[in-house]
């Protein structure tokens, strides 16, 4: 992995109000090992940020690379925010929790979250765990990109289907003729096919 990935850390303030509060003191010390095994593996920590209203408009001031949430009790109000921040430009999503319940595991990875940690802080296990996180990610982002490439070629079929046969019933062309006359408008004008096809279709609705 690259050392220069930009990581952001969105977790709770390390300070602790109550110094009695068990709970927020083990957090506190949870939060402060994972930013420091991020800094031993070399990562370039730009940011920790809260989980708040601002959050979308500091991520993309920072633009970074993969985001870790370190939550626990919060956890699904800052992954909400973090989902909701991300929604117009995906990256990485890795979440850290000790909380074992793991009942919202399933909601977290359909928002988006690209790895769900329990008492995953190991400063040895951060790198592998980044790793296969980015790796997942952008399996995630080629299949969503073949996806949408598949499904604009089937709009760009049936496009076309329309316009070759507007042309058999309008200018009593054979299918093969109707498409030769489509492919030689487009390389005239230099657009694709589908845009030319989409045109003659909406001439001839305007036209009626």
């Amino acid at each position: 992995m690259n050392e220069a990935l930009r990581i952001v850390v969105v977790a709770p303030d390390l300070a602790v109000a109550d110094p009695d509060d068990e709970h927020a003191l083990l957090q506190a010390e949870r939060s402060r090992a994972l930013r420091i095994g991020l800094l031993e593996n070399n990562f370039n920590l730009v940011a920790t940020l809260p989980a708040d209203v601002f959050l979308s408009e500091r991520l993309a001031q920072l633009q970074p690379d993969l985001i870790i949430v370190d939550a626990e009790s919060e956890a699904r109000d800052a992954l909400e925010h973090v989902v909701m921040a991300t929604r117009n430009e995906r990256r990485p999503i890795v979440m850290f929790t000790n909380d074992e319940d793991t009942s919202h595991v399933k909601a977290a990875v359909a928002a988006g979250v690209s790895a769900y940690i329990v008492a995953g802080l190991a400063p040895q296990r951060i790198r592998p765990i980044l790793d296969v996180a980015m790796a997942r990610f952008q399996h995630e982002q080629a299949l969503r990109a073949e996806l949408a490439d598949a499904k604009t070629e089937l709009k760009d079929r049936k496009t076309i289907d329309r316009a070759k046969g507007l042309l058999m019933e309008r200018q009593g062309l054979t299918e093969q003729a109707a498409y030769e006359k489509l492919r030689k408008t487009a390389m005239d004008k230099g657009l694709k096919l589908a845009d030319v096809a989409q045109r003659m279709l909406d001439v001839a609705d305007l036209l009626g």
